[in-house]
């Protein structure tokens, strides 16, 4: 133990973190920059912020405050100290209607305080993309703004007083006339004046620099105004109070098509003299899909509230008439708007992938990389068409490719550039793109932050916008109030060069040698693990529509079990500087241990992260040559054990030998088992002996039934039923073969014409490796799909789609198999024939109509569903069967094996208790209970005393009866 970490464990009641994992979660924020912290304190109060600055000052250490680690520009980075404030001070202190404030502090999440202020029709201004995780600290610290700036203001503009702590330990209350001024700086500014008059831009998006001018006499002299945006380097917030504003009763969204990015720019500051509550902008090339925006290449977002809904529709009509327009939609249904302002709020992540592209030297399949750093520039709106023509311009004279979008009605301009960030000439371009834009803002008067700060991207061009003489006077406003630069040192006065620390210079220049075939990454384990930006929208803790990601963060709270912080992890391992022992990497084991391997991050995150096979990648080579948990065993291996218990007719015995307490208790411990889970019960009579003892039917197109190992052996009333849904389709249903034909036919799905080869190879069932997947024995995955294939290859010879029931299953069919098998042109051929129960009925019946139920539904839509397969068909066959309500999202938190492993039911429950068991236990007696994967309705089950069921079942009863020879 170092010293200094011995002293603040003294000093502190909060945890201090000297260890690996802490120092690592902190490495980088959303930017392009890392630096290694020695070690992490996550204070419980202001004296304890008060105890680490003094410790810190004792040993010569700067300090970094930090929230929610969304910064873009580097400034939540520090090779000191870091201060974490999301585990203890993020509490909402009071909520005063009267006079319309709140008193925060610093790691107070931005949405709990629009939750705690909505039942009193108030709201906080600003509102940045990353509202669900975003701190107040960290908004005051970089003066953020938001999509609703232009009705409301900045940050700055809704801050009341502030409770600081400066390096020397002064408690201060920033307030106006010079409240809390630390000695000294009333001085400088007199000193100052007619400079502080002339030296600023006017423009409602000035973030760069110090707010100096807001503590001129005419200002009041507002010294927590002036603190705002100063990005930790002046004091330590503690406390914050706070002004809200009334919120609209209602508000209506005015979609706006224009030509192209350059006109609906162009007549963005046209529109505010409407005063809408937002004008934002975005180009077709950020845009996944237009289909649910008007005609036009380019589009504004025009937010308007009134006292209803009425109103609301009146002036976003009025906007509509005002401006010139290709076409234009007017929303207000909060569904549809929420589904469309999650475009732009996604944007910061879907920008870091763009479509082709050849600027980095690692080339993604999925797209080239690109990122921050010019990431929120800003212009008076007046001149953002002929800022964004110059900007284009100049990525195009440097050959980089950019999409902007953003704030129009402010001016405020994001992007992310393909920047090449692994060599040195990309780097070297990087700089010089980086000085001449700085001069481009400049010369259309605008600021080089308009959103994010200054931070180690723009602070060392800062001079180009003031000047040396403001730039020079910036560093001594920091003296005064930090006159050991203690405080985030290297931003905005005497800052790093901008071309360095970048964190991807430590990750290896040669691709790693991996098993999954990484196709959206070419192949290469390093860029996939770069797709985390660090804009964490998996640390979002409510539940947000039917998102799954991340359910063990929701679970636990510990950035650690998000799947930024996994990220942040495996890059350090693929750094070799605190992680040192690379694949066999405890500290990365351990953060993985808590992944349900969900795949909510593969849809959720709005880069593709895919932990879910990253934890397969690790595991694989962590335990490769080693003795594995006992778990990978007895679940991983569970299609292995299942068919030796159905060969030898054993699932009786197995079920009876159960039953009995003790024998069951054994078994659970040697088998890696949480002692809370019971044992589910093996079906008697697998899916395919019911199969083999019943008469062929349907005349129609031909289905292949996947006969995946949960229907086979433990619920095969699903497989059942689903033959009887089929068939009364009119569908023809097979199942697979179970030898290995030369060729083809399928024939029946039965009967095969056996030659004596096929004999000698045996018998064999088909597999979608799935339990192998999870649990990392990529090798046997391997194999098992290989044969899966030998078998499938008769039935990829013909048209037939191949049904599978299980999500789970059908999602590692259409990912995991041709990502893992990546060399076998098979692969991608089954996986493109996988349909879903619902999916099937659609296409391949669309004449046919369910039987009508007239039910409410509850229950909860797989995770894998949800993240991998799509859950369109499945809504529209339940609307069609008269199946009322949405199911909810979030994830089981049984996830196969997950939540049966010892160690993990704490988590597994909470997982249930975050959305699933809520809205089964609110649910009308009358309702039916759906959950289409088996680890759901195992869930259900052992929580919840509920029985849930797969849809082919509850259609399937609803069906006439058959007949008895069936």
């Amino acid at each position: 133990m170092t010293d200094l970490e011995a002293d603040l464990r003294k000093a502190v009641r909060g945890e201090v973190g000297f260890d690996v994992t802490s120092r690592a979660l902190t490495t980088m924020d959303a930017s392009n920059y890392r630096r290694v912290p020695l070690g992490v304190v996550a204070p419980k109060d202001a004296d304890d912020v008060a105890a680490v600055l003094e410790v810190c000052r004792a040993h010569g250490v700067p300090v970094v405050p930090r929230g929610g680690g969304t910064s873009i520009a580097g400034q939540a980075t520090g090779t000191g100290v870091v201060l974490d404030f999301t585990r203890h001070m993020n509490k909402l202190l009071s909520v005063d209607p009267e006079s319309r404030t709140a008193l925060v502090q610093p790691g107070l999440v931005l949405d709990r305080l629009q939750d705690a202020a909505a039942p009193h029709g108030l709201r906080f201004g600003p509102d940045p993309s990353t509202h669900s995780r975003c701190t107040l600290g960290g908004m005051i610290g970089n003066n953020s703004c938001g999509s609703h700036s232009v009705a409301w203001g900045t940050t700055a503009d809704s801050v009341a007083e502030l409770a600081v702590v400066t390096a020397r330990g002064q408690r201060l209350r920033l307030g106006q006339d010079w409240a809390g001024a630390p000695a000294g700086l009333r001085e400088l500014v007199d000193g100052e004046l007619a400079r502080l008059r002339t030296g600023f831009p006017e423009l409602p998006r000035r973030i760069s620099g110090y707010a100096l001018d807001a503590l001129l006499p005419e200002h009041r002299a507002d010294v927590a105004r002036s603190f705002c945006g100063s990005e930790g380097t002046l004091g330590v917030l503690t406390e914050a109070v706070v002004r809200l504003v009334e919120a609209p009763r209602a508000r209506a969204l005015a979609v706006l098509g224009y030509a192209d990015e350059g006109a609906a720019a162009e007549a963005a500051a046209g529109l505010l003299v409407h005063r809408p509550l937002t004008v934002e902008g975005m180009a077709a090339d950020l845009v996944p899909s237009v289909a649910a925006l008007p005609r036009g290449g380019a589009w504004l977002f025009v937010e308007t509230g009134g006292s209803s809904e009425g109103e609301a529709r009146a002036r976003a009509e009025r906007i509509v008439r005002a401006a010139d327009v290709l076409d234009a939609h007017v929303v207000t249904d909060p569904a549809g708007q929420r589904a469309l302002w999650r475009i732009r709020e996604d944007a910061s992540g879907t920008a870091t992938r763009m479509p082709g592209g050849t600027s980095q030297p690692s080339r993604a399949g999925g797209g080239s990389e690109a990122w921050p750093g010019w990431e929120d520039c800003a212009v008076p709106p007046r001149r953002l068409g002929a800022y964004l023509r110059d900007f284009r311009g100049l990525l195009g004279a440097h050959g980089l490719r950019g999409i902007p979008y953003g704030h129009f009605g402010d001016g405020c301009i994001h992007v992310r550039i393909d920047f090449d960030l692994l060599t040195p000439a990309g780097i070297g371009r990087f700089r010089r793109f980086s000085e001449e834009l700085a001069e481009l803002v400049a010369a259309h008067g605008g600021s080089l932050s308009g959103e994010h700060g200054d931070g180690q991207a723009r602070a060392e061009l800062l001079p180009t916008m003031y000047g040396h003489e403001m730039v020079a006077l910036f560093e001594r406003a920091k003296a005064v109030w930090d006159p050991d630069d203690l405080l985030n040192p290297g931003m905005l006065v005497r800052p790093a060069p901008l071309d360095t620390n970048l964190r991807f210079s430590v990750l290896p220049r040669e691709p790693v040698d991996v098993a999954f075939g990484y196709p959206a990454d070419g192949g290469d384990f390093s860029a996939a693990v770069r797709r985390c930006v660090g804009v964490a929208k998996c640390r979002t803790t409510p539940s947000s529509g039917a998102a799954v990601m991340c359910p063990s963060f929701r679970a636990t709270g510990e950035e650690e079990h998000s799947t930024r912080g996994r990220a942040r992890l495996l890059h350090e391992m693929l750094a070799g500087e605190l992680v040192t022992d690379g694949w066999r990497s405890t500290e990365v084991r351990d953060a993985l241990d808590l992944c349900l391997s969900c795949k909510g991050c593969r849809s959720d995150c709005p880069v593709g992260v895919d932990m879910a096979t990253y934890k397969a990648e690790f595991l694989h080579h962590h335990y490769a040559g080693r003795r594995r948990p006992a778990s990978h065993h007895s679940m991983g291996r569970l299609p292995l054990w299942l068919r030796r218990v159905d060969r030898v007719r054993a699932a009786a015995v197995v079920n009876a030998l159960a039953s009995v307490r003790p024998l069951a208790a054994l078994a659970k411990r040697l088998g890696g088992i949480a002692p809370e889970r019971r044992i589910p019960r093996v079906a008697t009579r697998t899916f395919s002996r019911w199969w083999e003892g019943r008469n062929t039917r349907g005349t129609g197109d031909l289905v292949v039934l996947w006969p995946d190992t949960f229907t086979e052996h433990l619920s095969p009333s699903v497989g059942r039923a689903a033959v009887r849904v089929l068939e009364a389709a009119g569908l023809r249903v097979a199942l697979p073969p179970t030898v290995h034909l030369e060729k083809p036919p399928v024939g029946d799905g039965r009967t095969v014409a056996l030659d004596p080869v096929s004999l000698l190879r045996g018998r064999g069932r088909v597999c979608c490796g799935l339990t192998y997947v999870s649990t990392g024995q990529l090798d046997h995955a391997r194999a098992v799909l290989r044969r899966t294939l030998d078998l499938m290859t008769p039935v990829l010879e013909t048209p037939a789609p191949v049904v599978v029931l299980e999500p789970s299953c059908a999602a590692a069919l259409r990912t995991d198999l041709p990502e893992l098998l990546h060399d076998d042109p098979r692969a991608a051929r089954l996986a493109s024939r996988v349909l879903t129960f619902a999916e099937a009925l659609e296409r391949l019946a669309p004449d046919w109509r369910p039987p009508a139920l007239n039910r409410p539904v509850v229950g909860q839509t797989h995770c894998h569903q949800h993240a991998v397969l799509g859950d369109t068909a499945d809504r529209r066959l339940r609307e069609a069967a008269g199946l009322t309500g949405d199911l909810s999202g979030g994830c089981c938190g049984l996830a196969g094996n997950f939540g049966f492993e010892k160690g993990h039911f704490e988590v597994s429950r909470a997982c249930a208790e975050e959305q699933l068991l809520p809205s089964v236990r609110q649910a009308p007696r009358e309702a039916v209970v759906l959950a289409d994967g088996y680890s759901c309705r195992t869930q259900l089950e052992q929580l919840a005393g509920a029985r849930g069921r797969h849809l082919a079942e509850v259609l399937a009863e609803a069906l006439e009866p058959e007949s008895p020879e069936s």
